[in-house]
């Protein structure tokens, strides 16, 4: 099993938008890096561990721990136009973009703010805090995530 941080904006999809939604569960969508669709397209396995993250807060950081629900599927944002993630030159033939589905398990009982990230020593090589990353989907090492974890109280 795999553990991933997935970045989200509050006002688009917080973790307590997962949480009341049915089931619990929602579909990603709307990611538009190559290199996270890999992640979900390629890596990312039906019950991995995700923490939700809030991008764009303030502050921002680490909300809440989902799991991938489902294997990826064609990303439907991608063909409607009227979508703001709408993609002309992606066919239902050939999907370029690709989603999960995640499901909420477990609020943090202590928010993680990403000052508090950036100070513990045991985070220094998390690829969330590493300069220019912007990425949505990034993987997580098992000792951050424990770390993590008792951060935020778990």
């Amino acid at each position: 099993m795999a553990s991933w941080l997935m970045k989200t904006e509050p006002d688009v999809c917080s973790f307590d938008d997962i949480w009341k939604a049915p089931k619990r569960t929602t579909g990603w969508d709307g990611v538009r890096n190559y290199q996270a669709r890999n992640f979900m397209r390629d890596q990312m396995q039906v019950g991995d561990e995700v923490f939700i993250y809030h991008s764009n807060a303030e502050p921002p950081g680490i909300a809440g721990i989902a799991q991938v629900a489902s294997s990826a599927y064609p990303d439907p944002t991608q063909f409607d136009p009227t979508d703001p993630h709408y993609d002309p030159d992606s066919s239902r033939e050939s999907p370029r973009w690709m989603q999960v589905d995640v499901k909420a398990v477990k609020k943090l009982p202590r928010f993680v703010p990403l000052d508090a990230l950036r100070a513990n020593p045991k985070l220094a090589g998390m690829r969330l805090l590493q300069r220019g990353n912007r990425l949505s989907i990034t993987p997580v090492t098992a000792a951050e995530w424990r770390a993590i974890l008792a951060m935020g109280g778990v």
